[in-house]
């Protein structure tokens, strides 16, 4: 089977890749990348054996040239980040909401199987915790009403022309390959980058909000396994196990990691943040009893020496 991965050169994406590629999968052959690099990079995928197709899934060249002959699609590409969709909120709306529908129109013609990320932000303004699918959805955002608009196309086209659909609503998602460095770094990448540079790290706010971290590795093999099976549902489903760390308790797990503490600067809360974020997992163990989260202290330690890697290789 032929796996198409939109926005296979970004972190998540390019984590998939390498889970994808490992040689323990039965049942896919090929995974080709479409990804335009405005937020992923080529060198991601370095000694990954993978297509590359460079362009936009909102080009439907590209998209077709991409997505031929395959079985599957991931659609992790999208516009990113909640300043960035207040800064913008058309960009964010076209990539993330009529580029979904361009993928969607795809994997209908192939007869794919397709897997799609939302964001636990589309529960917004929705207080109770946690957070379980059938809650209210109350978007803060542009981007999080973008990514509400990502699964309700999603689920419509499952329940229009009988399609095998998942959409997954990720909860704050590090590790290796995040970029660092940039206004809207999310957060555990930022503070990394500033710890091992010895800057101060900058909190939003007083650093009691609350999010459930999730190591990448988790993502990916939560996903690989559902390609290897091609599960569906006709509701979406939440992609975390029901941690909730704050923002303070992060750093002192990252002090643990370096072996030092860290230097704090707070700053005032930005618009369109919720306060705390935490994901009832009950229907992601139903159908994937098999895969066990990575823990946070395990992820944050591979996380700090990928990137230990790339400042001193840099």
């Amino acid at each position: 089977m032929r796996v198409l991965v939109t926005g296979g050169a970004g972190f998540i994406g390019s984590n998939l890749c390498r889970r994808l590629t490992a040689g323990d999968l039965a049942g896919i052959d090929e995974v080709v990348v479409l990804d335009d690099l405005s937020t992923g990079f080529v060198d991601n995928l370095d000694g990954v054996d993978v297509e590359i197709v460079e362009g936009s899934f909102l080009d439907p060249d590209a998209l077709e040239r991409a997505g031929r002959d395959v079985g599957a699609i991931v659609h992790l590409g999208a516009r990113p980040s909640v300043p960035r969709s207040i800064a913008d909120p058309v960009a964010s709306h076209l990539a993330n909401a009529s580029g979904t529908v361009a993928v969607l129109e795809l994997a209908r013609q192939q007869d794919a199987h397709v897997i799609v990320a939302s964001s636990s932000s589309v529960y917004g303004a929705t207080e109770t915790l946690p957070k379980t699918e059938d809650l209210p959805t109350r978007p803060m955002s542009p981007y999080a009403a973008s990514k509400l608009a990502t699964e309700s196309y999603t689920n419509a086209y499952a329940h229009s022309y009988g399609m095998d659909t998942l959409a997954f609503r990720f909860f704050n998602v590090f590790g290796p390959y995040q970029a660092a460095g940039h206004a809207y770094a999310a957060v555990v990448p930022a503070f990394v980058d500033a710890a091992l540079a010895g800057r101060p790290l900058t909190i939003h706010g007083d650093g009691t909000q609350s999010r459930d971290f999730t190591y990448v590795d988790t993502i990916t093999e939560v996903i690989a396994d559902a390609i290897a099976r091609r599960v569906g549902s006709l509701d979406p489903v939440n992609l975390a196990f029901g941690s909730r760390t704050d923002l303070l308790g992060l750093i002192g797990e990252l002090e643990g990691v370096l072996g030092h503490p860290v230097e704090l600067e707070h700053e005032p809360s930005r618009v369109g943040d919720v306060p705390h974020s935490q994901a009832d997992g009950t229907a992601l163990r139903a159908l994937f009893p098999d895969v066990q989260p990575v823990e946070l202290t395990e992820g944050l330690t591979a996380t700090v020496e990928w990137m230990r890697s790339t400042t001193a290789s840099a």
